[in-house]
């Protein structure tokens, strides 16, 4: 079974393809029931509907292609819980030859839009929805509940209003790193549309919030950077009114110059944008006076004030950590190192626990306004990014660790977060919520990603088990992208009624408001089988690499409560039970144990991933450590692995690139490696290469191999960096280099300075065991009684 086909198609990894009927077999199988699930997940087909979804009028599960329909009489049958439902007056046309896209068997997911779209009408909407699927698609095409009014676009006047963004400056920066940032800020403003809304907010000792509606001059606000500033004191201070607005209704925004459309304060803006400056020299000895964390909740405070019901972002853009007010990372004094892992383990970060009470406070404040909180943060010290993992994972926002705001890596996410579509449209998400709906008998216990729990319960709620935002069967995400992945968590009912071989059902319904203000739900509906106990349909339904990104997930939530040598524990106990439950051998007798190859790389995953930098923090700081787990818990079933187990290849004269293991044996001085960790790539030029190359062979026209030789990784490297965001640091190094640590810290150690005959070879300095060792420890504790 092809599982990478079947996510091509569903959108969808699930660690077991077919699920035992009770509960005792389920926890046999250790690895939890879950599904890795990519909501805007692109498909080559994917029809646009520009109607209402139908939904049952009992579990709400949307109309899809397991419903059973009685033509005739115009019924239809829910497949998750059996309820008749009669269709509408809209769908009087349907019969066996002429049925609506939602009901054709190939479409698993359907896209619903709400709303329509800037510069494209619903006609070519309903000319996109036909593909021959129906006959006569006019009557569908005439279901629309929503008109031209434009349902889900806040207006002032005739004027709709667009998605809101706040810029929150960090002027404690270098004079030319703040250069290179208000470069970058100029170019981005150019790419907004018209009708965004845009706010300016400038911080050091003190916050400064810009009126860009005040034409006659520049003009600020000004907030004291050691007081905490709550939304009903921004809101007093700044001299706004709550503006009560819902969906279909808008009221006359009032005349306030803090957050304007773009169209009436573009020359404000790069006015003010270029007039910010660096703040004067600091105290010798002292790190600058920064209140990140005000400055934080003023912006925040500023769009609970405007009440913006469009979609908005708060992006930090800082170089340093916050050493007065709230969130305080560190005192200013250099004296005073910032935290590190130890500290945090010993208890002696005096402000971590605080700051993250506090950020948590900012993260509920978010969520309860749809606000995405994004950090650009460029420095070589840490910023405080631990800290403020909360609200930006929590929010979906974006997170970038770098050196300096000159730099391609940071040019280019900030790029991308701005890109358009092919209508020239903000490929942006706003204000989005996924809702499950299940079978009876399959029970939703949480999710693991950037996502909030709702706590709206229903019956297919587990009562008992809670894995990460649980308690709910629908989550809130301030905004998505087509590669945010979400893991969630099920098991099965106490009062089991299915019967094996009879199917089960899960319907994901992603709602949410594109940057054009259209409103916009995904339905994806996906069917599984039950099995019987010992049913071969379980080994051959599990997903090896699923599964493991489903455990990665795991381990780095246990460490938010855990030490690492706890969660290494729990995750050898859990390997050791999954060998022993689905290994073959003779008790007592490692020699004879085998893994079918379903399961054989398993093993090799979990041990990777304990020795990766998401459960090994030896050698990280706290924001590092912080970054890489958010990344890991967002992204999809390969990135995540690649994480986890970075992949190895290798040039040479002997032919094309092949993958080799990730292994130091694969070390050699006549290859090059390109070694991709996700975080970063690495060329690495074995000592025949780099001699070579010293010598200037490339540039000889009789060694034109040679130099074809070196080409080959640099441009696979530059392809893999050119797709990836955030952008990998790109890394060359020769072999015995310094920066050669970065490819041999992740390679298996099956030789090492405790290693016998190892003349000629590449060795690693490491008291880690190997991959053999590990195995051969594995087999010996699974294999016992």
């Amino acid at each position: 079974m092809d599982f990478s086909e079947l996510e091509a198609i569903e959108g969808l990894r699930w660690s077991w393809h077919s699920w035992p009927i009770s509960r005792p077999e389920v926890a046999s199988l250790v690895v939890p029931l879950s599904i890795m699930c990519t909501p805007l997940t692109p498909f080559t087909e994917l029809p646009i509907l520009p109607y209402e979804p139908l939904s049952c009028s009992q579990c709400a599960a949307v109309l899809n292609p397991y419903s059973r329909v009685d033509y005739t009489s115009k019924i239809w049958v829910c497949p998750f819980c059996y309820q008749k439902n009669l269709f509408p007056k809209s769908y009087a046309h349907i019969n066996e030859n002429n049925i609506p896209a939602e009901l054709f068997p190939t479409y698993s997911t359907v896209e619903y839009h709400l709303g329509p779209s800037p510069g494209s009408g619903l006609d070519s909407g309903s000319g996109r929805i036909a593909n021959g699927l129906r006959s006569n698609s006019s009557s569908f095409s005439s279901i629309s509940a929503y008109s031209g009014s434009g349902l889900g676009s806040d207006r002032i006047g005739g004027f709709v209003i667009g998605p809101a963004f706040v810029f929150v400056v960090d002027v404690c920066s270098p004079e030319e790193e703040l250069g290179a940032l208000k470069r970058e800020l100029l170019h981005t403003i150019t790419r907004l549309p018209e009708n965004a809304l845009v706010g300016l907010v400038v911080f050091d000792a003190m916050v400064r919030v810009y009126d860009l509606g005040f034409t006659e001059c520049l003009t600020v606000v000004v907030f004291h950077g050691e007081r905490d500033v709550s939304s009903e004191k921004a809101e007093q201070l700044l001299g706004l009114h709550q503006m009560k607005q819902s969906l279909g209704k808008t009221s006359a925004m009032q005349k306030q110059g803090f957050l304007v459309p773009l169209s009436e304060c573009e020359f404000n803006i790069v006015t003010a944008i270029e007039d910010i400056s660096s703040s004067p020299l600091i105290k010798p000895g002292h790190r600058p006076l920064r209140c990140t964390g005000v400055a934080i909740s003023v912006a925040v405070g500023l769009l609970e004030g405007c009440s913006i019901n469009t979609g908005s972002r708060v992006m930090v853009f800082t170089t340093g950590p916050a050493t007065i007010g709230p969130g305080k990372i560190v005192n200013s004094d250099f004296g005073d190192s910032i935290r590190n892992h130890r500290d945090l383990i010993n208890g002696h970060a005096s402000y971590y626990r605080k700051s993250n009470e506090y950020y948590k406070r900012i993260s509920h404040r978010l969520s309860d306004s749809s606000i995405i909180l994004d950090l650009f943060a460029c420095s070589l010290d840490q910023v405080g990014a631990a800290e403020l993992k909360v609200p930006v994972e929590s929010s979906g926002g974006f997170m970038m660790l770098g050196e300096t705001f000159d730099s391609k890596q940071f040019k280019t996410c900030l790029h991308h977060m701005f890109d358009r579509d092919n209508d020239g449209i903000l490929k942006m998400v706003f204000d989005a919520t996924i809702e499950i709906v299940t079978s009876k008998d399959v029970k939703i216990c949480g999710a693991l990603g950037p996502c909030i729990s709702l706590q709206k319960k229903n019956d297919s709620v587990s009562e008992k088990v809670v894995i990460g935002e649980g308690g709910t069967h629908i989550w809130k995400l301030g905004t998505i992208t087509s590669k945010t992945c979400i893991a969630f968590f099920f098991e099965v009912g106490n009062e089991q009624k299915a019967q094996p071989t009879s199917a089960f059902f899960v319907q994901f319904i992603t709602h949410y408001r594109y940057s054009n203000m259209g409103i916009r739900k995904r339905v994806t509906t996906a069917a599984r089988r039950w099995v019987g106990k010992h049913s071969p349909e379980i080994t051959s339904g599990f997903d090896q690499e699923a599964a493991a990104a489903v455990m990665a997930r795991l381990a780095i939530h246990k460490t938010e409560m855990n030490f690492a040598h706890v969660v290494i524990k729990w995750l050898d106990k859990m390997l050791i039970r999954f060998s022993s439950k689905f290994g073959d051998y003779v008790q007592e007798d490692p020699s004879t144990f085998r893994l079918s190859t379903s399961f054989s790389l398993y093993p090799q995953f979990m041990y990777y991933l304990r020795r990766s930098q998401f459960i090994d923090v030896f050698n990280s700081s706290p924001d590092e450590t912080a970054y890489f787990r958010l990344m890991l818990n967002r992204e999809g079933v390969v990135n995540s692995l690649i994480m986890v187990q970075p992949t190895l290849f290798q040039y040479s004269f002997d032919g094309p690139p092949i993958p080799v293991v990730l292994d130091v044996c694969s070390v050699s001085p006549d290859v090059i490696l390109l070694f991709d960790s996700f975080f970063y790539v690495v060329i690495h030029y074995g000592t025949k290469i780099a001699q070579w190359r010293k010598l200037g062979y490339d540039r000889d026209p009789s060694h034109e191999s040679f130099q074809k030789l070196l080409e080959a990784p640099e441009i696979d490297a530059e392809q893999l960096v050119a797709e990836r965001i955030p952008v990998p640091k790109l890394i060359k190094c020769d072999q015995h280099s310094s920066q050669a640590r970065f490819l041999l810290a992740k390679l298996n150690p099956s030789v090492t300075q405790n290693s016998s005959d190892i003349e000629g070879s590449e060795i690693i300095f490491t008291d880690d065991v190997s991959l053999q060792v590990f195995i051969e420890h594995l087999q010996a504790l699974a294999v016992q009684g």
